[in-house]
């Protein structure tokens, strides 16, 4: 139980942390890279308005041109590659800038240059070209900008992100381990504490009811019948009840199980025939439907108190008339034992609190009072220690308990 809170406790902090991570690094890289690709698109968009078919920005511009002095003060802007190619009205390369043309080809950014025109986008980008297209007097100008640069600046610091946010995602793990450890600690510990004091005063109690059943017994035979003293012995037998379940439970969770080669089946199906007969006297048909020769690995009398804990609590709490069915089959390497009566749906909220220690539901306070919330709680105890699942599903008007085992 509280290895399964810890679990969920990592999980929810890593969950919390690896959101705010992702988060952070979604805000850093998605700011970044749209800030350097606004800025880009400035200068490229600076670069087509001072282009002329005399003039090329930064190469033949009259150095006292205002908006060359603009640009002579960015680094950015001297440092970028541009490209432009300008076609007439009627498809005529006018002019081409491609200095650095060991990069890009001639044909190539003529050929983006006429799939840019055609196209209703006047800028986007072509594979590491950034572009635009403006139009001038008599011609259109298509500006490229070479952005492979941001690209790998911008995959590095995507590419180390990931590697140092793991890094630290990897620490914080453990430290969260760590937490989780702490946090359950106290739990566990009290936890601890509430079994050792059931188990010490279960045998505690086992000795006065013990001495008040003798003594009541001794007495009727001294005074004969007297109410009194019958609702002593039947109180006293209710408490006996009790105390034997609380020690049945701390054993159960509290020590190693001596386990062997069973045949499930067969155990299933003795256990199940005494109940025959007491689920007639309840008005119940109990059907049962039992694969044969599943074996499992398990304590014999701890897998038939599981079958009788079910059995009984089907007949408790099932509708008087209706079928009690019993199932035994091989599912996904395991012995599903289901045990399927009529009765009322179960709230999803109330489900797990059913295996919890002397919990019962109000009808079940009021209508089994030798009934103390202990036999699923044994139920679960003696399915977990033997590497098992206990489920409850409500279907159709039905409540069935199923209980996985692993078979051998």
């Amino acid at each position: 139980m509280f290895k399964q809170s810890k679990r969920k406790i990592v999980a929810a902090i890593m969950a919390v942390l690896t959101l705010l991570y992702l988060g952070t690094l979604a805000v850093i890289y998605g700011s970044s890279y749209f800030e350097v690709s606004a800025s880009n698109y400035e200068m490229l968009e600076r670069y087509a308005k001072l282009y002329s078919l005399e003039q090329q920005p930064g190469v033949n511009m009259p150095p006292d041109n205002p908006e060359v002095t603009h640009f002579d003060g960015n680094p950015a802007f001297q440092l970028s590659t541009f490209y432009s190619v300008a076609i007439s009205d009627n498809g005529e390369i006018l002019a081409m800038d491609n200095e650095k043309g060991t990069v890009y080809e001639d044909r190539v950014l003529q050929k983006y240059a006429s799939e840019i025109i055609k196209s209703p986008k006047d800028n986007g980008r072509i594979e590491n070209l950034l572009y635009t297209a403006a139009a001038k007097d008599g011609y259109t100008l298509v500006a490229f900008m070479d952005n492979t640069i941001m690209q790998q600046s911008m995959t590095t610091l995507f590419r180390y992100t990931i590697v140092f946010g793991s890094i630290m995602m990897a620490a914080l793990f453990f430290v969260a381990v760590y937490l989780a450890g702490k946090i359950v600690k106290p739990l566990e510990e009290s936890h601890q504490k509430q079994k050792q004091f059931i188990s010490d005063a279960g045998h505690e109690l086992k000795t006065p009811v013990s001495v008040i059943s003798t003594n009541a017994e001794l007495l009727a035979r001294e005074i004969g019948e007297n109410p009194w003293l019958s609702n002593i012995q039947y109180e006293n037998e209710k408490m006996g009840n009790l105390v034997s379940q609380l020690l049945e439970l701390t054993r159960t969770e509290n020590s190693d199980i001596r386990t062997e080669p069973l045949n499930f089946s067969r155990l299933v199906k003795g256990e199940a025939l005494p109940f025959e007969s007491i689920a007639f006297e309840k008005g119940f048909l109990l059907n049962d439907e039992i694969q044969e020769g599943l074996s499992v690995e398990g304590n014999r009398d701890q897998l038939k108190q599981l079958v009788s804990i079910l059995l009984d609590n089907a007949i408790c709490h099932g509708e008087n008339g209706k079928e009690i069915k019993l199932t035994l089959k091989e599912e996904h390497g395991c012995a599903k034992l289901s045990v399927l009566n009529n009765g009322n749906e179960i709230p999803p909220a109330e489900k797990e609190k059913l295996f919890g220690r002397f919990y019962r539901g109000d009808m079940a306070r009021s209508e089994n009072g030798g009934h103390y919330g202990l036999g699923l709680a044994i139920a679960k105890a003696i399915t977990t220690v033997h590497k098992g699942k206990i489920q409850i599903f409500c279907h159709d008007s039905k409540v069935e308990f199923v209980v996985l085992l692993p078979l051998i």
